[in-house]
């Protein structure tokens, strides 16, 4: 039996197995029905073969054994990772067709193969024929784990992308000689070179990706839901290599489903949009929810007329018209991000447009920032991305230019004036000190959109598209352009660069409430440079006021911004892992995160100087754009981090108690143990005299040194903890070693 998860109070599963298959691009076909507030259709998954099973076969290694026993393992030691729910009990005969659907039977259907799936399984729904399968064959057959809730799925079938026009190009190339041409393997080899192929050809790509989603099914293949995951095989399959790297699930989603709001806008028409759930994109499409699962998109929607679809796209899509009273939009990215990023908003948005000349020539005057250093050291672009291969702007002189990127704005009929008057002009003058601050814009184009009054924040950013809530629109352009300035700083920290562990949500929102400050001030070019820094100040305040009172009334365990510590990053073997407190209602309302992460960056700034720092944020972006990054400190960083503290000239009891809880020193390697022994010495911290005695134990090589500390404090539980040691050690201690600590000590 699958465990319920209390929303309230636990962690976010992420069921995906990437470790052994993962999603390079998705293809979605939808049809968004307003009347059932359903949206239905198709979404094709083109797979890689994943790192783990790679590693594994490279040892030789069985490597469906391992992923059958860790699968085995999560469900007996992680009960929120067990996807199966309300299983009937199943017997031994060959086909069984009772469906354990609350107390009802459904009919079952079969293909020529065998290949079992039911016409609806809801969430937490399982066919007994499949628990039969999974009990009898389960030590064979490959399991695909996908992230998924609340989702109807009516069919799972493999793709014949063997079968594509022009598809035989991608069976001619040398990485197939001698490999068997049996067709299931000529269709993964296709996959393959489709999903590897160059970031110069990705039109190309994108072209054949269209057309392998639209090739016919070739067999129904077995699946399961549960709670948070949906479960494939294919009958006789034994490895992830052997499994269909391309397969298309036929799915709707459910009115209730809480990836998607259905609501209406202030003008009182109809709209459905993705509003930033803790459970993020599953519950619109199937996927693989770890940030490390980084992919593209396409997707194809269809809506009645009337209604505008903007989404996560590079592309500003124009609708096409289907038949009388359809349209169609179609988007697409080619720079990989987690599927969480995936955004989409569909209602009766109108596009707010410039009116008067007047504003023109204000947006023109505040538009025109010098380059920052780093665009015009013409040696910065040398250096080699250090992302996956995509069409990277980085390595665009052009797009590296761009001072403002093509933008629109967007909002329901009765809001188009409200946004004429600032926020309109507000976007190019943010934008544009942005680029001033971090240089190249790691997005093509940016649409902003003022969402239902029901968004439960005040913005949120996703690639080339902002929500912004209604209220920062009245009382003038302050709200408005402060909160504009921390969304566009997402597209670098939170978008172009994100955190390998989403428990480290500081790494997002420290660094744009920080920049924040900085595209703020950027943008008011006419203020002078005294009352910026007053304006800063002030804020500066108003945050540390803000953050003080949920530091006293939050729960403790909330406010840690590494909540999983050391093990932060880490994934099981399969590749699964949990967002810590990610269901817990109350964290999504908390800022505690943002104000940490600003304090940390703000601190570091003044104490390097604004100018450098700034210079360093602008080579951190170089470096790392495209990527995802921890914020671990590394055993030199946390030598360096010891030494400087050790210049400290006091330091609290509580101070030194954090530090080692917050970094685990007593599990760190002997270099940084020393430092800390060193702390504990020089700060007289007595919690901390055991791991002196243990070092001086263990460590006998690096501990001559600490025998001296003890002795030159004249602190008499100090000298007669070194004797102590000695006296324990002192037999079983190097001649000269000895020798020295004698004279030491007596």
């Amino acid at each position: 039996m699958e465990t319920q998860l209390d929303p309230m109070k636990d962690d976010l599963p992420l069921m995906a197995n990437t470790s052994y298959m993962l999603l390079k691009h998705y293809v979605l076909d939808l049809d968004v029905d307003f009347e059932s507030k359903v949206i239905e259709g198709s979404i094709v998954l083109f797979f890689e073969t994943g790192s783990q099973y790679r590693k594994t076969i490279s040892a030789g290694k069985e490597c469906c054994q391992s992923q059958f026993d860790e699968t085995c393992k999560m469900r007996a030691s992680e009960p929120c990772h067990i996807p199966m729910t309300n299983v009937s009990t199943c017997s031994s005969k060959t086909e069984c067709n009772d469906f354990a659907v609350s107390g009802k039977e459904e009919e079952a259907t079969s293909d020529e193969n065998g290949n079992h799936s039911n016409n609806e399984q809801a969430s937490g729904i399982s066919s007994s024929k499949d628990c039969y399968d999974i009990e009898d064959h389960g030590n064979k057959d490959f399991l695909l784990v996908l992230d998924c809730c609340d989702l109807s799925v009516l069919k799972v079938e493999e793709l014949d992308v063997a079968a594509v026009s022009g598809i035989e190009k991608f069976t001619r190339s040398a990485k197939l000689t001698g490999v068997s041409k049996e067709l299931e393997n000529i269709r993964n080899q296709i996959v393959h070179e489709l999903v590897t192929l160059p970031a110069d050809r990705w039109k190309e790509q994108l072209y054949y990706f269209t057309h392998c989603s639209q090739a016919p099914g070739c067999g129904e293949l077995l699946f399961s839901t549960g709670t948070w995951s949906l479960e494939i095989r294919k009958s006789g399959i034994q490895s992830p290599a052997d499994f269909p790297h391309a397969i298309r699930i036929w799915y709707k989603t459910k009115p209730e489903g809480k990836s998607v709001t259905w609501t209406t806008d202030q003008s009182g028409r109809p709209c459905v949009y993705t509003m930033g759930s803790p459970i993020n994109n599953r519950a619109l499409f199937p996927c693989q929810e770890p940030p490390t699962a980084l992919s593209t998109w396409q997707a194809s929607v269809r809506t009645a007329a009337g209604f505008v679809v903007l989404m996560s796209g590079e592309n500003s899509a124009e609708p096409v018209q289907l038949r009388e009273g359809i349209l169609s939009w179609y988007y697409y990215v080619s720079m990989p991000m987690p599927a969480s990023t995936f955004t989409i908003a569909v209602g009766c948005w109108q596009e707010v447009k410039q009116q008067s000349f007047k504003q023109k020539a204000a947006i023109g005057a505040n538009t025109e920032f010098s380059l920052p250093s780093s665009q015009t050291d013409l040696r910065w672009h040398e250096e080699i991305c250090g992302h996956v291969e995509y069409p990277c702007r980085f390595q665009n002189p052009a797009a590296r230019l761009q001072a403002v990127i093509p933008h629109r704005v967007f909002a329901p009929w009765c809001l188009m004036e409200s946004c004429e008057e600032y926020l309109l002009q507000l976007v190019p003058q943010c934008l544009s000190a942005a680029y001033a601050t971090l240089g190249t814009h790691p997005f093509s184009r940016l649409d902003v959109l003022i969402v239902p009054s029901n968004f439960s924040s005040l913005g949120m950013a996703s690639p080339h598209i902002i929500f912004l809530s209604q209220s920062v629109l009245p009382g003038g352009s302050h709200l408005c352009g402060t909160r504009l300035c921390h969304e566009i700083a997402h597209a670098w920290f939170g978008l172009a660069i994100g955190a390998r562990d989403w428990t480290e949500e500081w790494i997002s929102e420290g660094f744009a409430t920080f920049l924040e400050d900085i595209f703020w001030a950027r943008a008011q070019q006419q203020l002078p440079h005294d009352e910026i820094k007053e304006q800063q100040e002030l804020k500066a305040l108003l945050r540390w006021r803000r953050l003080r009172d949920e530091v006293q009334n939050s729960e403790e365990e909330l406010q840690v911004l590494r909540p999983k510590k050391e093990t932060t990053g880490e994934v099981s073997e399969s590749g699964a892992s949990v967002v810590k407190y990610g269901l817990k209602a109350e964290k999504i309302f908390m800022q505690v995160h943002y104000l940490k992460g600003y304090f940390l960056l703000r601190s570091l700034a003044r104490k390097i100087g604004e100018v450098s720092y700034l210079a360093s944020l602008r080579k951190f972006v170089i470096k790392f754009h495209g990527q995802l990054v921890l914020s671990q400190l590394l055993p030199d960083q946390l030598v360096l981090l010891l030494e400087f503290l050790l210049e400290e000239k006091t330091l609290c009891p509580r101070i030194l108690q954090c530090l080692e809880r917050t970094y685990q020193l007593r599990e760190q390697d002997a270099e940084v143990r020393h430092r800390w022994c060193e702390l504990v010495i020089k700060h007289k911290y007595e919690p901390g005299y055991g791991d002196i005695e243990r070092f001086l134990r263990e460590d006998q090589a690096m501990g001559v040194y600490l025998y001296g500390e003890l002795m030159v404090n004249e602190d008499a539980k100090q000298q007669e903890l070194a004797r102590k040691c000695f006296a324990a050690a002192q037999e079983h201690m190097d001649a000269s070693s000895a020798k020295v600590v004698a004279e030491m000590l007596f």
